[in-house]
């Protein structure tokens, strides 16, 4: 008996030794022969519960248990503990690519630092993973949709060279392995309304497609080698995004060669057969969305592949592709490589919500800044002012400042808190005034009478107002005046709040509006009638203290808006309306309120000695665009510098932003700066061959403070 013990205890022995010397688990060899040798070892089975994003251990091939869904969009998030930077529509304003790299470093930073302290846990649930749903690179196409505020606005360059610059940072620079695998969502044609994202179907111009919507996505692919891709919920001329082949194969994988993999966003198979009706079951959906190129489902129908072979839908070489896919991604992230091999895993938790993380996230949140309206120099304030009355729904709601899809700092930092702090000498008063939207029952009289008593003490009037990702996000729960669903049916500031601020406005007294909002708003009484516009967005952790060195004059705003603020609803088409006739700078003919590109500046800048390398532009030569720029007023400052084209010819844009920079100029200096452009920069749609190719013709070289304010003006000839 002891033999046959002692016999089997051998064999277990042998077999755990010939699994460790599996070449699988063996680092040093190529990373294509690792995953074709664990993947001949899996039964079917095991491959399509690997097809869910809640992916279950093998634990006889130690294979782990792995979630692939985790966020941070603006920071770690939904995990705990983590810096929370500005909302991505106020990282867009800051037109600063290298800031939003050291943002991304710091992520993934914290990314990596949580999830090894998970690993050590024993924790593999949602949100611990390495694999991030992030960035938004959708194209904030319209002021309505109640999730813009994920992405970095409206324009395709800007929203392309950012999504770049977050993709490059989280991912890193290991030759072998991931820092972090990131997702760019949602493709594609994605914008709202939000109610019927699950059934829409997005039948833009094919001119629109390739000229708006999809650039951002290409530049992820081929410049920030982006691994990971999110399919969206709805069609695109008549198909589900995550069983398009035309979408996941033809263009990411043939035209563009995409290497990695594509999630669904979270339920998209469930919406073939019950939305779209494109499929008759879960067994027909998960079989469409495989063969499409959909590789991994969240909350998908893993159980539903094998029915799907056994019926002839789907071939298991094709459940292999895409099962060897998310392997590739395991075996590039680490997971089953010893932690020492991997230079990520030595990554400290003390990183987490660091005192330099914070002092990242305060720089983003001021720099995000933007000045919308200074009237008779009324900022920066006085640093002697005795009386400050703080007054409006957003003054002292720390909630608000972390947007969405945020983590949980150790310390949000209200308006209202960083005022008192940076004016520490002055009596700063408080009277939140109002509720952000009038609601039934509310009787907004003793608010009201409580904020006017406050202000009448005061010198100065800061009102904290604005909306909320309460209001505006994704598929929200509400149905109140100006809001559905998480989409805005308006663009005014709450009519509750204005109503205030005439009230306030009777008092005679400087009135600063400070708003926090995700979006364009159509604040035309407020900007013929208050002395100072502040948007801080959704500023993250410190959103109040950069307001506050706003305010009191220690930072001087630079932000631009990613996006057109419109006078009217009635200016824009119909929010379901997927054409770009009539939307965002590049498109749009009637007057707007703010132009995007805008932002004003306690300084004053002046542009001067334009030089063009060329007056042609070929395939052979880039174009050297040469100029200066001098600070010419009372204080130091960013400038940021914007080069625009507009090339003759029909359907052209109006103009189309192919450069920026944001520099930092001392009061009295002068600084020279150059851009490039390449002609293949400069591409639009031929419906002929239905591709992006080269026009030449006539080119004007735009180049100045916004879209709408030019300093300097040259030309060239595109060949």
């Amino acid at each position: 008996m002891r033999k046959i013990v002692l016999l089997a205890c051998l064999v277990l022995i042998f077999g755990a030794l010939k699994a460790q010397q599996a070449p699988y688990l063996n680092p040093s060899l190529s990373l294509d022969v690792r995953v074709q040798d664990l993947l001949k070892r899996m039964t079917l089975e095991e491959k399509a519960l690997q097809m869910n994003n809640n992916a279950p251990a093998i634990d006889r091939l130690k294979i782990p248990a792995y979630n692939w869904w985790n966020e941070a969009l603006h920071g770690v998030a939904r995990a705990g503990l983590a810096t929370s930077f500005p909302q991505p529509i106020g990282l867009a304003a800051t037109f600063n690519e290298q800031g939003i790299f050291d943002m991304g470093v710091a992520v993934s930073d914290e990314a990596r630092a949580k999830h090894h302290q998970f690993v050590r846990e024993g924790n593999r649930a949602i949100y611990t993973g390495l694999t991030f749903y992030s960035p938004n690179v959708n194209i904030f196409r319209d002021p309505r949709w109640g999730r813009g505020h994920e992405t970095f606005g409206e324009d395709p360059y800007l929203t392309g060279k950012l999504g770049v610059a977050f993709v490059k940072s989280m991912q890193g620079d290991d030759p072998k392995y991931f820092k972090t695998i990131t997702t760019a969502k949602h493709f594609a044609v994605h914008s709202g309304p939000e109610p019927s994202r699950h059934e829409f179907d997005a039948k833009p111009s094919k001119k629109d497609l390739w000229e708006t919507y999809l650039p951002a996505f290409k530049m992820l692919t081929q410049e920030g080698h982006v691994y990971s891709f999110m399919c969206a919920y709805n069609r695109l001329y008549g198909k589900p995004c995550c069983s398009d082949a035309f979408l996941l194969n033809d263009i990411l994988r043939n035209q563009w060669g995409f290497k990695g993999f594509v999630a669904t966003d979270c339920g998209a198979v469930y919406d073939f057969f019950m939305f779209h009706k494109t499929a008759k079951d879960s067994v027909e959906a998960v079989a469409q969305a495989i063969k499409a190129g959909s590789d991994n489902q969240c909350f998908g129908y893993g159980a539903a592949v094998i029915p799907a072979i056994k019926q002839g839908l789907l071939k298991e070489s094709e459940l292999d592709t895409a099962v060897a896919r998310l392997l590739r991604a395991k075996f590039k992230l680490g997971v089953f490589d010893p932690e020492e091999l991997n230079p990520y895993s030595k990554i400290p938790y003390s990183v987490v919500n660091s005192e330099a993380h914070q002092a990242k996230a305060l720089q983003m949140a001021k720099e995000s800044i933007v000045l919308l309206k200074n009237n008779k120099n009324t900022l920066p304030f006085s640093k002697n002012l005795k009386n400050i009355a703080v007054i409006g729904p957003n003054a002292n709601d720390a909630e608000v400042l972390l947007g969405n899809y945020n983590g949980d700092p150790a310390h949000i930092i209200t308006p209202l808190e960083g005022i008192k702090k940076a004016f520490s000498n002055a009596s700063v008063m408080y009277a939140k005034g109002c509720n952000i939207i009038d609601t039934p029952n509310y009787n907004y009289k003793s608010d009201f009478d409580q904020a006017l008593a406050t202000a009448k003490k005061a010198e100065v009037i800061v009102f904290v107002g604005g909306i909320s990702p309460r209001l505006e996000g994704e598929e929200l729960k509400v149905k109140v005046p100006g809001f559905l669903g998480g989409d805005k049916t308006d663009l005014n500031l709450p009519t509750i709040q204005t109503q205030l601020l005439k009230e306030l406005k009777k008092l005679g007294k400087p009135i600063v509006l400070v708003l926090l909002n995700g979006s364009a708003l159509a604040i035309n009484w407020e900007q013929e009638n208050l002395d100072a516009i502040v948007e801080t967005w959704y500023g993250g952790e410190k959103g109040g203290d950069a307001l506050a060195d706003v305010l009191i004059g220690n930072y001087n705003p630079a932000g631009r808006l990613p996006v057109t603020f419109y006078k009217s609803i009635t200016d824009i088409p119909a929010f379901d309306n997927y054409s770009m006739e009539g939307k965002t700078y590049r498109y749009v003919n009637k007057p707007v309120l703010y132009p995007f590109g805008y932002g004003l500046s306690y300084t004053t800048f002046t542009y001067a000695d334009l030089k063009l390398s060329a007056n042609i532009l070929n395939s052979t030569t880039p174009l050297k665009v040469n100029l200066s720029i001098k600070n010419t007023g009372n204080y130091d400052g960013d400038e940021v510098v914007q080069l625009y084209i507009k090339q003759e010819g029909e359907n052209m844009p109006i103009k189309e932003l192919k450069g920026f920079k944001r520099i930092h100029i001392k009061k009295g200096e002068q600084q020279s700066l150059s851009f490039e452009l390449k002609s293949s920069d400069i591409q639009h749609y031929n419906s002929q061959s239905d591709s992006m190719q080269i026009f030449p013709g006539k080119v004007q070289l735009l180049i100045g403070s916004s879209s709408a304010k030019m300093e300097l003006v040259g030309n060239f000839e595109l060949r």
